[in-house]
């Protein structure tokens, strides 16, 4: 009470007593904050992680942050920003354009750059003098008309197949020609304002080459060399370990292929080193047009390097790899041949297999050497343990057709039980257009002239059931069998039937097996001869095996 009258006054206290529980909203802010911590550190640790798996990703970011502060320098000192002015800007946004991973396509993406520059500027100061010959009335709708002139000529060429590795160019063509064109026509001088942002690109041009051959440069070249190296390595692994896990014993005859298995093959190192190699095709062929664009370097020391060249070895590596990956299908299917029979081959399985990984690791470090060697005794080897494993499968062929195990008599009685539950099975559909009476009465027929230990095997159902059954068919559509509907809690997949697999068709997976592998022998012809014809091109040192 305050001393009014009916007026009384409540104390609230505003200090929360130890132990009281806090409102939900200060716990969702503390989890937030906890998750937002957490996944910045993550974030930070991948990126650790990236930078550590390769140097140059670091050293070509350092570059960028170089070049870039190189030409900013243009205006913030005042002499240069007085002769250049605000076009200087050029300078910084062409450095951050053309500032590539490699040398080779910073090369390129310079050509570019200058000869679309360089386009665009002389278009736009012969358009810019022939509109004010015109007069102030006509030279705005000259300067529309070829801004949409040249903006549909640039556009329609870039799509050109035979034009397409100078898309970035026509590019250049377009936005440089119509920001000259316009500035120019506004601050009427286009001549003055061309040249100026010319030389800005010049200046930005120079700035990043130079950055980027001078400071730890990274050649395409070299990366294309041991991408293709790596790939040689990767497809050798992953061979011997495919055929290494398929002559092991799993303890098992046949083990299923589940989904689980499916999702675990991405994390088989065999899997994933052949899958490197299948999708490197993009990246080889990037690396080779970058590298075409470079100076002599390093061990490339002479004009005119047969860059292509890697590409078609790592072509003809792919279609092995693509073997290997056939085998490894092999490895995961669910019908597998028995153990002690991939036993009777393993001697030569296995010869063959290090004979083809040896030869394949012999090429690869003949390209990352540069030497050219002699394989011929690596070759005969191969192929005569080749052809030991087709004449040991000729010989053995029976082992892969014919079933050892004796006939057994006591099959035959189920096989009659199941004679008589199909029976009992595709009755209801034969008597579905009859009245319910005729279905009954047949029905009864059927199970009084059946066996009680029959009867109870064949038709485990009861009559009611059959009869809800064949009613809920009759009222369905489309129409679906009898035993097309599930029962109450068991779903369908329950009760789908599996398929057997008898032992001679399992036992003809090791066929597909070992003619896989013959394969890969034979496709190695191939390749020796793409990294023989590569070596001649490059001039790779010949020496003897």
């Amino acid at each position: 009470m305050n001393g009014k009258k009916g007026s009384i006054e409540i104390n609230i206290p505003s200090v929360t007593k130890a132990g009281a529980k806090q409102p939900p909203e200060a716990g969702k802010k503390s989890g937030q904050k906890m998750m937002m911590s957490f996944s910045f550190k993550t974030w930070i640790w991948n990126a650790w992680e990236f930078a550590k798996e390769d140097t140059n990703r670091v050293i070509f970011s350092l570059k960028v942050g170089l070049a870039v502060l190189l030409v900013s320098l243009l205006i913030l000192f005042r002499a240069p920003y007085e002769v250049f002015g605000t076009n200087i800007i050029w300078s910084i946004l062409t450095v951050a354009i053309m500032f590539e991973y490699t040398v080779g396509s910073t090369f390129n993406r310079g050509f570019n750059r200058a000869l679309g520059s360089l386009l665009a500027g002389i278009l736009a100061i012969g358009v810019a003098q022939l509109a004010l010959c015109t007069g102030r009335v006509a030279e705005p709708f000259i300067i529309g008309i070829s801004i949409f002139f040249v903006g549909t000529v640039t556009s329609f060429m870039k799509l050109l197949p035979s034009l397409v590795p100078y898309e970035y160019g026509f590019r250049v063509i377009l936005f440089t020609y119509c920001l000259i064109i316009v500035s120019g026509y506004r601050m009427g001088n286009p001549m003055r304002t061309s040249m100026d942002r010319l030389y800005s690109i010049a200046i930005g041009g120079v700035v990043a080459v130079l950055v980027n051959v001078l400071v730890f440069p990274i050649w395409a070249g070299e990366q294309l060399h041991k991408e293709l190296v790596s790939n040689f390595n990767s497809v050798a692994d992953s061979l011997e370990e495919c055929v290494g896990k398929y002559l092991q014993d799993d303890g098992s005859e046949h083990p299923e292929f589940s989904t689980t298995v499916m999702d675990e093959f991405p994390d088989e190192p065999a899997y994933r080193k052949c899958r490197a190699t299948l999708n490197s095709s993009a990246k080889l062929e990037s690396l080779a047009n970058a590298a075409k664009w470079e100076p002599p370097h390093g061990r490339f020391r002479h004009f005119f390097y047969p860059w292509s060249e890697y590409v078609k070895v790592g072509a003809v590596l792919r279609y092995c790899a693509y073997e290997v990956m056939a085998l490894h299908g092999v490895l995961h299917s669910e019908i597998q041949a028995p153990y002690n029979l991939r036993v009777t081959f393993q001697t030569e399985i296995q010869d063959a297999t290090n004979q083809a990984a040896e030869l394949v690791r012999r090429l690869g470090k003949d390209v990352s050497n540069m030497k050219r060697t002699l394989k011929s005794s690596l070759l005969k080897r191969l192929h005569s343990s080749a052809e030991r494993l087709q004449r040991a499968i000729d010989m053995h062929s029976y082992l892969l057709t014919s079933n050892c195990d004796p006939p057994d008599t006591s099959k035959q009685t189920p096989r009659l039980s199941h004679a008589v539950s199909s029976t009992l099975y595709e009755l209801p559909d034969q008597l579905a257009d009859l009245d319910g009476d005729f279905f009954v009465k047949n029905l009864n027929q059927q199970i009084q002239n059946t066996p009680p230990g029959t009867l109870l095997q064949a038709a485990p159902d009861s009559y009611h059931e059959l009869m809800r059954k064949q009613s809920r068919r009759l009222h369905s559509w489309p129409s679906r069998e009898v035993d097309a509907f599930e029962d109450d809690g068991v779903s369908n997949m329950d009760l789908l039937p599996r398929m057997t697999t008898l032992d001679s068709t399992a036992a003809l997976s090791l066929a597909t097996f070992t003619s896989l592998l013959i394969e890969f022998v034979a496709r190695l012809d191939h390749l020796v001869e793409a990294v023989d014809e590569l070596s001649k091109l490059a001039k790779f040192k010949h020496e003897g095996l």
